[in-house]
This record gives structure tokens, sequence and C-alpha cells, in this order.
């Protein structure tokens, strides 16, 4: 059976179900994230494995990893439109759900607080939630404002430097480079990025670890977890010979609302930039 036979046998065995806002499925957890925070959640029949976060996310279909949807898992869920984050596919995928007449709308990746309140706006459209997502925006924006002034408070020295280092694996980090989110969320935090000529997330040698020379390890707490903890860590590329390996300065802050960049993003850049200033004494 071809994947457009199986789709449609899907899609005709029960009457897709419609109200003013739909059958939502959401592949991307900050767009998810702005979802719920619009109330919009009784929408949500589908999201991605990457909306872990906030709780609750997961009591709709999963329909796995962001970068290797299924046409066939999406249609089974008979959604009235779907939204994906850039990142989101295989772009086939997406064209398959297209060509089966389920609307699928792509948000750009945008890493500033321009971005974040764009994507509002626009899931307030798609969501019917015009009036919440308004709402929503001008909460955002205080909170911003707010988190620019604690940001903005003087420092003992000079800006940290930051390792940023993105593990989903035990045999594997990456180092974040320019174009990233965590380097957008590093210059928002008041700290420089110890890999300032790299692009995107790359493997680095441990003797490219050790130039850096970084004051602070920042990561995910989900990838401290699998790379078995701080000492476990610290015994890898050459982190351990850094300036922060050497004071284990390691921050660990939840992966999705750091570089998610949905409405939790201003209190994750204070959260972020009170951390930097606790390891780094100032």
């Amino acid at each position: 059976m071809t994947w457009r036979t199986l789709v449609m046998t899907l899609l005709l065995a029960t009457p897709v179900m419609t109200s003013a806002q739909g059958r939502l499925v959401s592949a991307g957890g900050a767009l998810t994230e702005i979802v719920l925070a619009l109330g919009a959640a009784d929408d949500l029949v589908g999201v991605d494995s990457t909306s872990a976060w906030p709780h609750g996310a997961h009591r709709v279909g999963n329909i796995g990893y962001v970068r290797s949807l299924s046409a066939e898992g999406i249609a089974s869920l008979k959604p009235s439109q779907v939204i994906a984050s850039e990142d989101a596919g295989p772009p086939a995928v997406l064209q398959q759900l297209r060509t089966l007449g389920i609307p699928v709308t792509v948000l750009p990746s945008d890493h500033r607080i321009e971005g974040v309140l764009s994507r509002i706006r626009l899931i307030g459209q798609l969501t019917g939630q015009k009036i919440r997502a308004a709402q929503l925006i001008a909460r955002v924006s205080h909170e911003w404002a707010r988190t620019r002034a604690a940001v903005a408070r003087p420092r003992k020295g000079a800006p940290p430097r930051v390792l940023f280092i993105l593990t989903h694996a035990p045999n594997l980090m990456l180092a974040a480079g320019q174009g990233t989110a965590a380097d957008a969320m590093l210059g928002y935090a008041g700290a420089r990025n110890a890999m300032p000529t790299l692009q995107g997330y790359q493997a680095l040698t441990p003797e490219a670890i050790v130039a850096a020379q970084p004051d602070v390890i920042v990561l995910s707490r989900q990838g401290l977890r699998i790379q078995g903890g701080i000492d476990a860590l610290l015994k890898n590329a050459g982190l351990g010979l850094t300036p922060a390996g050497k004071k284990r300065r390691v921050i660990a802050l939840d992966e999705m609302s750091l570089l998610g960049f949905g409405p939790s993003m201003p209190a994750a850049v204070t959260e972020l930039d009170s951390a930097l200033r606790a390891a780094s004494g100032s």
C-alpha cells in the first residue's frame, strides 16, 4: 500500500471534526508553547516530541521528532491545519500533507524577541485567538522590558566567554556558533560566545575547545544527564582543561525554554543572566 493510499484511507475512515478553531497539529516546541499560552489547548490533537514543555503538551497524539515527521502519522489525526517550525520536515512530508488538502503553515524561526511576538500574532490568527494573542504580546513585551533592565545591570569585569554545548547523545557534543538560537540567547544575556567564528552547531576538537578558553560552559539539563553529570562531562573533549572546566563553571538549563524562543523567552534570558553572574562572580 502506498503512502497516499494509506493516508487517504485514514482520512476517509471517519469525518473530520471541525470547529471555529479546528483540529490543530503543532510541529515545534515553541509553537506548542504559544498555543497553550493562548488557551487553545483543546484544539491540539497532535504535537511533536520537542513539545514536552510546558507540562501537559504530551497529553495529545505524538507525531515524532520535528525533523523526521511522517505524513501518515499526522494525517491519521485528521487535522484541519498543521503549524510547523522552520526546521520541521522532511519538506516532502509537508508537501504530502498539502497534497492531501491539509493546510500547513511554516513559521520562521527568527531568533529575536521580534520573532517571538510575530509568531504569537500569527498563531493567534490561525487559532482564532487574536484578542488573547494581543494580551500575550503585551505581557511578553512587558516581561522583556524588565529582562533588558536586569541584564543591563553593571558587571564585575568583562562579559563572560561562554561555550554553549548542544548534545543529544553520549558520544556527540556540538558547540554553538553564529546563527544559532544559543548564540542569540548568549548575546541577549550579555555574554560573549566563545566560538565567534563558528557557524551553526559543529563538533570541535579538544584543541579547539581548549583554545577557546571559555569562562563558563552552558548546556541543557537533558544534555548534562546524557553526558553523565558534570564530572563525566569535564572528562570529554578537553573541557576539563578550560578555565570553565578547572573551576567547574557549568550551567544547565531547560533546553526548550532556553532555545525555543516562545513566550517564556524573557524568563529564560533572565535565568541565564542570573546563572552566568553567579558562575562568573559578576
